[in-house]
């Protein structure tokens, strides 16, 4: 009789231990979304052994995350699109060698970033703050890889351009920038806009539903969010909205708009291109104009799979990551260059 209460009483204590954590969780579920998505993002850096950090340049702060330490591969340093922060990369990170020395940046003004003026949201302005965030850090001692996806392609290969002596190979993932033949469903949106000013700007959500349709225009696989995952993202971003608004009219204005287009002639670093063929966002034909333009880049394109390449296809991203980089270590210039 004895044991029978003794194992009654620990199923209480495990049940009791069991439905606080449980309770906190469907509070925050449904009360607190954005403190659960916060919750999530700091769980999976813990789970995949990625540290933050800031970096402090003369009153600029940037704000990274980082894994591994510098070794036989070379560093890679991943810089993000458009609105998102340096926690957009751990669906890829996931799937990359523990080994790996590894940098996610926040890009200028983005999460725990400094923000500051327009003069840095040019794409010319982010190139130099990252250039800044590559000394402070000292990942130049030696060339690493630069990885950019949509804006943070397009200040990378920018970057590339302006300081190839700082890397051995870059990979652009669907990045803006560029002229493409094609028109897509955000590129007759944004002739809207340059007509009416008062239009929403679909990459900058203010509602569950206008955030459902950014993923429906980014993503060609249809994700089921639920309807307070949408309102808890709606929240965290609702504070930093003037500011997309200030980065967005800048990164798509005259100097900044073609700016990777306009760099191309001087990219002289081995270049590897991924897209997803079904972008809507950045039309798919931009991978043809960079491959005209950059001898000897090779390009990926990815079956479907929209704008958000790292959300929809991390593990396959990973890989052809790490491919290009072992081919360019390996190759004659990448030895001499990455070694």
């Amino acid at each position: 009789m004895a044991a029978d209460l003794d194992v009654v009483n620990l199923f209480i204590i495990a049940g009791g231990t069991l439905v606080i954590p449980i309770l906190v969780f469907l509070a925050s579920f449904f009360l607190w979304p954005s403190v659960l998505i916060r919750v999530y993002y700091w769980y999976w850096r813990r789970t995949l052994g990625l540290q933050l950090r800031f970096a402090d340049c003369g009153g600029y702060r940037f704000c990274y995350s980082y894994r591994g330490k510098p070794g036989m591969r070379p560093s890679i340093l991943m810089l993000h699109g458009f609105s998102a922060h340096k926690d957009t990369w751990l669906t890829v990170v996931k799937y990359l060698p523990k080994h790996l020395h590894i940098v996610c940046v926040d890009m200028p003004g983005h999460e725990g970033t400094t923000r500051t003026n327009t003069e840095d949201y040019s794409i010319q302005g982010q190139v130099r703050r990252i250039h800044q965030f590559v000394r402070a850090v000292h990942l130049n001692r030696k060339p690493f890889h630069l990885v950019g996806t949509s804006m943070g392609g397009n200040v990378a290969g920018v970057y590339a351009a302006c300081f190839p002596s700082d890397l051995c190979s870059m990979t652009l993932i669907c990045p803006d920038g560029i002229k493409h033949p094609c028109e897509t469903k955000f590129d007759n949106h944004l002739q809207d806009l340059e007509h009416n000013y008062t239009l929403n700007i679909p990459l900058i959500p203010t509602t569950p539903e206008e955030m459902e349709d950014m993923f429906r225009l980014c993503s060609h696989v249809r994700f089921k969010i639920p309807q307070q995952i949408l309102q808890g993202l709606v929240d965290v971003r609702q504070p930093h909205n003037s500011f997309y608004e200030e980065v967005f009219m800048e990164i798509i204005g005259e100097k900044s708009r073609y700016a990777l287009q306009e760099h191309l002639h001087l990219i002289t670093t081995p270049l590897q291109v991924i897209w997803g063929k079904q972008d809507q966002v950045v039309d798919v034909s931009g991978a043809n104009v960079i491959a005209e333009w950059v001898a000897g880049c090779r390009v990926d394109l990815l079956d479907n799979c929209g704008h958000s390449v790292v959300m929809e296809k991390p593990c396959r991203t990973a890989k052809l990551l790490l491919e290009f980089i072992i081919l360019q270590q390996n190759s004659g210039s990448g030895t001499k260059k990455c070694s």
